[in-house]
């Protein structure tokens, strides 16, 4: 039995709907994240904690000021892996040091301030 016109065309038209779907599908959930790279500026954050801490040592006054300060320092210290290991996951990108990339792009997200209330929130 040989196919007529309209059976042909019909199998096209479902042909290119569904190419045109799993290109779209792709495109948004696969290509489109890929091409987007946040950068931190890890050393910022960091110099910045550390003036502060730096602060808060000098004024201390007694034993127990200076012990607060230091465990805001180890907090500080375990806080700042952790924020760095969600926020590839929350932007769903790439996530490099802001000192590795050579120029900003369009499609470059600056994270640091996330970064700084990732660290910062109790």
């Amino acid at each position: 039995m040989k196919p007529n016109t309209a059976q042909l065309l019909r199998h096209g038209l479902l042909t290119l709907l569904v190419v045109s779907a799993a290109l779209t599908t792709y495109d948004r959930f696969v290509l489109r994240p890929a091409l987007i790279i946040g950068v931190v500026d890890v050393a910022d954050v960091y110099r910045a904690k550390e003036a502060e801490f730096t602060q808060i040592l000098t004024k201390a006054s007694s034993e127990d000021d200076r012990q607060k300060a230091l465990f805001m320092a180890r907090s500080f210290a375990q806080r700042l892996p952790v924020a760095l290991e969600e926020l590839p996951r929350e932007c769903g990108c790439l996530v490099v040091l802001k000192a590795a990339v050579a120029g900003p792009t369009p499609n470059t997200v600056d994270l640091t301030a996330a970064l700084r209330r990732k660290v910062t929130a109790p």
